[in-house]
This record gives C-alpha cells, sequence and structure tokens, in this order.
C-alpha cells in the first residue's frame, strides 16, 4: 500500500519532531503546575461498576442477558450498516446503551431488572472483560509492522500530532473541569493524563471498518489513514500503560511499576518474540492447518501475558495487546485464530463488553444545562484536538487540504477503542459516573459523524487522488 504523504528530508523531521515533544512536555508541566494548586474535587469515588453479587440462579439470568444482547446488537449493527451507511459497531454500541438505565431502565425498570438484574453485572463484567483482552489480543494480530514503517517519517509525524495536540487541549481542559468532575481521591496529574490520553485514541479497528466498507483501503488516501491510525494507536497505548501503572501505584512507587514494564518489554521483545517465531515457523512446516496444541500453547502464553500486565498493574489488555503484535499477523496460526477466535470476540463477547458499558452509563446524570454544556464541549475540545492536529501537521507535510481534511476527519474516529480506556478510568476511579457519562456521548459523536462528513468532504472522487494522479506525484498543495 502507498502513502499519500510526501516525502520529507530525514533531519527536518527528526528536528521538528524533537521540537514537538520538546513544547509537549514543557506545556504539560505548566499545566501541571498550575493544576496541583487546585482544590480537591469533592467528589467521592463512585463504584457504578461494582455492583455487588447477589445470590440466586445467575446462570440463568446471564444466559438470558446475553441472548438479548446478541439479538438486539446484531439487528442495531444490520439496520446502522443499511440505513445510516455506518459501520456495524455503532448500532453494537447504541444496543448497549439501549439495555442500560440510559433507556430501557428509564423506561421500564422492571423489565431492566428482569432482563440485566444485579445478579448478572458481576459475570456479565467477567465476560466483558475477557472479551476486551482477547478483543486486544486480535487487535495486535491485526497490525501490519509494514503500516508503522512505510513512509516512516512523514506518517509518525501526522499521527504524533493527532496525540500531542489533543493532548494538550485535553490536559488544558481538566484544569477546568478538576475541581467538580473528578474523584476525590485522584491526584490532578493523573486526572490531566488520563483526560488527554482519552481524547488522542483512534479507534484503528472502526477506521478500518470504514475504509473497507468504501473499499479505500489500498488506496494512497487510506493506506496513509491506517499507518496514522496504527502509529497513533500504539503510542497511545504505550502511554496509557503508563498512566495506569501510575494511578494503580501510589507515587513513590510509580517508577518502579515504569521498571517493571520496560523490563516486561524487554522480555517479550529479546526472548519470547524469537522463541515464539521458531515454534510458529516449525508448526507451520509441520501442518498446514495448526494444530490444536498449537494453539493451546499459544493461548496459554496469551493468558500468561494477560496475567503479568495485570500483576505489574497496568492492566491486562496491555499484554494481550503486545503479545498479539509479536505473532506474525499473515502466517496460518494467525489466520487461524482470527477466524476461530475472531466470531465468538465480535459476536458474543462484545456485545457483552458494550452492555456491560451501558450498565454503567446514566445519561440521566446529565440533568441540566451545564451538564450538556461540559458534554458538547468535550465533543468540541476533543474534535478541535485530534481534527486539527492531523489535518496542520498533513498540510505542513504538503497534503492538499482536501486529502489532510479527510485523514483529520478519519483520525478524529473513536468508536471501541475509546470505550476500552473509558471504562478502565472508570474502573480505577479517575472518572465520575457523569464524566464518564460524558465521554461516552463524546465516543459516540465523534465515530458517528465520520462517515457523513467524510462523504461531505470528498464528494463523489471519494478516496481517488486528485486529477488521477499516482500517491507518489501528488505535489504539496
Amino acid at each position: 500500500m502507498e502513502s499519500i504523504l510526501p516525502s520529507t528530508g530525514r533531519t527536518r523531521t527528526i528536528l521538528s519532531y524533537l521540537a514537538m515533544i520538546g513544547a509537549t512536555v514543557g506545556i504539560f508541566m505548566w499545566i501541571r503546575t498550575h493544576g496541583e494548586a487546585l482544590p480537591i474535587p469533592p467528589n467521592p469515588e463512585d463504584g457504578v461498576g461494582s455492583i455487588q453479587t447477589q445470590h440466586g440462579d445467575a446462570l440463568a439470568t446471564v444466559l438470558l442477558a446475553l441472548a438479548a444482547i446478541c439479538f438486539l446488537a446484531r439487528l442495531l449493527g444490520g439496520l446502522v450498516r443499511r440505513f445510516l451507511k455506518q459501520p456495524p459497531v455503532i448500532g453494537e454500541i447504541l444496543a448497549g446503551l439501549m439495555l442500560g438505565p440510559s433507556l430501557l431502565g428509564a423506561i421500564s425498570p422492571q423489565a431492566y431488572e428482569y432482563l440485566l438484574p444485579a445478579t448478572a453485572a458481576p459475570f456479565l463484567g467477567i465476560l466483558a472483560k475477557v472479551g476486551v483482552v482477547l478483543f486486544m489480543f486480535l487487535i495486535g494480530l491485526e497490525l501490519d509492522p509494514k503500516l508503522l514503517r512505510g513512509n516512516s517519517h512523514a506518517t509518525i509525524a501526522v499521527s504524533h500530532a493527532s496525540i500531542v495536540v489533543p493532548f494538550l487541549l485535553g490536559s488544558s481542559f481538566a484544569l477546568w473541569i478538576y475541581t467538580e468532575h473528578a474523584t476525590s481521591n485522584v491526584s490532578f496529574t493523573v486526572f490531566a493524563l488520563f483526560l488527554g490520553v482519552s481524547m488522542s485514541v483512534t479507534a484503528f479497528p472502526v477506521l478500518a471498518r470504514i475504509l473497507s466498507d468504501r473499499g479505500a483501503t489500498q488506496t494512497p488516501l487510506g493506506a496513509t489513514a491506517l499507518a496514522c491510525a496504527a502509529v497513533d494507536d500504539v503510542t497511545a497505548w504505550s502511554l496509557l500503560a503508563v498512566i495506569v501503572g501510575f494511578a494503580n501505584a501510589q507515587m513513590e512507587r510509580a517508577w518502579s511499576t515504569l521498571l517493571y514494564v520496560v523490563l516486561y518489554v524487554v522480555v517479550m521483545l529479546v526472548i519470547v518474540r524469537p522463541v515464539l517465531r521458531r515454534l510458529i515457523a516449525r508448526e507451520e512446516a509441520i501442518s498446514e492447518i495448526p494444530r490444536r496444541t498449537a494453539l493451546a500453547v499459544t493461548f496459554v502464553l496469551l493468558l500468561l501475558s494477560a496475567w503479568a500486565t495485570e500483576s505489574i498493574g497496568i492492566h491486562a489488555l496491555f499484554g494481550a495487546f503486545l503479545f498479539g503484535a509479536l505473532i506474525p499477523h499473515d502466517g496460518r496460526l494467525a489466520e487461524q485464530l482470527k477466524t476461530s477466535l475472531g466470531d465468538v470476540v465480535l459476536v458474543l463477547l462484545l456485545p457483552a463488553f458494550f452492555a456491560y458499558t451501558g450498565m454503567r452509563t446514566s445519561v440521566g446524570l446529565l440533568d441540566s444545562a451545564s451538564d450538556w454544556w461540559l458534554c458538547a464541549a468535550v465533543i468540541g475540545v476533543a474534535t478541535l484536538g485530534k481534527f486539527g492536529g492531523a489535518f496542520s501537521a498533513a498540510k505542513l507535510m504538503g497534503l492538499p487540504t482536501r486529502e489532510a481534511s479527510a485523514l483529520g476527519i478519519l483520525m478524529n474516529t473513536r468508536g471501541l477503542m475509546e470505550l476500552i480506556v473509558l471504562n478502565l478510568g472508570l474502573d480505577l476511579g479517575i472518572l465520575t459516573p457523569r464524566m464518564f457519562a460524558t465521554m461516552v456521548i463524546m465516543a459516540l459523536v465523534t465515530t458517528f459523524m465520520t462517515a457523513p462528513i467524510l462523504d461531505l468532504v470528498l464528494g463523489k472522487r471519494g478516496f481517488e487522488p486528485p486529477n488521477g494522479k499516482a500517491a507518489d506525484q501528488l505535489q504539496p498543495a
């Protein structure tokens, strides 16, 4: 796949990149200095997600809940794809929210209690978390290293600009909302870091699905968007891992957590990767179809990797993602895993995650004009940061305005990846239930707006280069 970004001088790109990182660190330290002087928020940590297990026939309730979740997710996924031209994940997310207190619980509390009772919540929560761990493994499995290497200087510059700008805007936004909308047990530094990173995430799977539905994954613009999103997600998830480590540990233990993370990554790259690739090569030489023993070994290593990062304190999903990235994405083992595991995760477990998110999201908490103004501000800051960062960097790299705009719109897609981040924030006590609901709405709006605005910007020409030029013929605007 060719990239649409023009090549730039290596030295110029490196110097610009270093200047951007230096400025980002300096500005965030200024934000942190002023934020740490703010009063401690009065909001106690609200355990919305920590619903206590009750006695009863939990298995029956979970089975009924899963049946309803699966049915509604597939129904709405198909409807939004057919009538709204949106990726099915939008309908699946909406299904999860509709089954929660925001809609079903508000319309009929009795039906909500029957379909998703408190006894089902802890078990759905475990299923949801396992589903997310397996999904992150599949995302790592899908990661094409070529996306991270192709036209690397310009791609990394655009991708990181689309992280730096929303990160700084989100961190600055924390100065305004920390006192009123953070929990009392979270420091300003952790809150600002989390808010910045949560506004920097791009939903690589949803973006890929949007491009795939348009047959645009092999076009120059599509290839560039995928490359930028891949670099974006790797960087954002790495930053989030550090933030989760800081949030889980006391500040005096945070550096030891970071040291364990570095040690874990070194072991995975230096020891596990070569051993794993030799085992895979030997397995593929023996059999055309991976044997169950090979699949069992893979799952054992996956679970151990996830267990290691969970034990370190940076969440199991990071270990699952990295382990998936170590497996050659175009090998027979990867294809078998994507086929056999992908259907179960996408059809059953991820809808359970959406329903679990829906149970924790109460739009009714936004019960005043100021709450909705805050919601609008969050959407505005997130969109301005993501679109503005990607668009500005693409223009500086010489991309025409139309393609730079399309790239910024695509990078503003958040979807499922954002929901995973937000659930982490709620689990860690960083977000209040009201702020969690606000951020969930932001994730939905920014994802929903991608397809129609993209069609408006690209028009009838779609993803083809202007004037029929090849990608390497595009000149700076």
